[in-house]
């Protein structure tokens, strides 16, 4: 990136992709946030810009690569969510690629019940 834009990649297409989409109570947005060494994930209101439910790497067991421990962050939400009686969620990838441990989080979410 050139040196004095005022944001970055990411944060552009997070912009264009927030401007398409919002979460409701009964349908939230469920966002997620990848660093270095862990990935978390929100299930967010944005009527009332509350956070309803969120998961993390620190919320589960699992001792294999970054990959696995974002579809089991994926299925702990995914878990959380059929507890607070919500099944339907809006994706929002937050500006990353829909690829590894991002698509990896998708999978799991789906497995445990979420429909998006």
């Amino acid at each position: 990136m050139a040196k004095g834009k005022r944001f970055s990649r990411r944060d552009r297409i997070r912009l264009s992709i927030r401007k398409r989409i919002a979460g409701t109570s009964e349908r939230p947005r469920l966002t997620v946030f990848r660093s270095n060494k862990a990935i978390y994930a929100q299930l967010i209101d944005d009527n009332e810009g509350k956070t309803l439910l969120a998961a993390s790497v620190k919320d589960v067991e699992s001792t294999g690569n970054k990959t696995d421990q974002s579809k089991e962050v994926g299925k702990k939400l995914a878990e959380k969510a059929a507890a607070a009686g919500i099944s339907e969620v809006v994706f929002d990838r937050n500006g990353y690629l829909y690829h590894g441990r991002v698509k990896s989080l998708a999978d799991g979410a789906r497995e445990g019940g979420l429909r998006f």
